[in-house]
């Protein structure tokens, strides 16, 4: 195994698994025409230079859901660190709870509310499926 030479080779991402009130986790289904296009994953997106974790998820989904989030509700939950090509990614998860707005499937195909038992059914990104377990103890 080989270190990561720099912090460029760093893919930096984080995401939410938001979690309503009758224990459903909402994924999202990745469009055509996108890396992985078909799978379902956890909303979020990658954290911009000068941004803190809490604030590029808040932003992205504002982006991608339509929703707004107050940072001090994100709540870290887990990770994961995958080989990604010539890059590494390192995922950082968040649990989240409380919302304002009704989530809207903006930059995906569609948009799911499941329990976290059914996402092992789902095709995911390599990333995710790790995080699977974590969910199932906390929710």
């Amino acid at each position: 195994m080989s270190l990561v030479a720099n912090r460029s080779s760093l893919l930096f991402v984080v995401a939410a698994a938001l979690v309503d009130g009758d224990g459903r986790v909402l994924v999202q289904q990745r469009p055509p025409g996108k890396p992985m296009a078909g799978l379902w994953e956890f909303p979020g997106g990658k954290v911009e230079a000068g941004e803190v974790p809490e604030a590029a998820l808040a932003r992205e989904l504002a982006e991608e859901l339509g929703i707004a989030v107050e940072t001090a509700c994100l709540a870290p939950a887990t990770f994961a660190s995958e080989p990604l090509g010539d890059r590494h990614l390192l995922l950082l998860l968040y649990a989240l709870r409380k919302w304002s707005g009704m989530p809207q499937a903006k930059h995906a195909s569609a948009l799911k509310w499941v329990r976290p038992l059914e996402l092992h059914a789902l095709e995911m990104p390599p990333a995710d499926k790790p995080l699977i377990g974590l969910l199932e103890a906390l929710i």
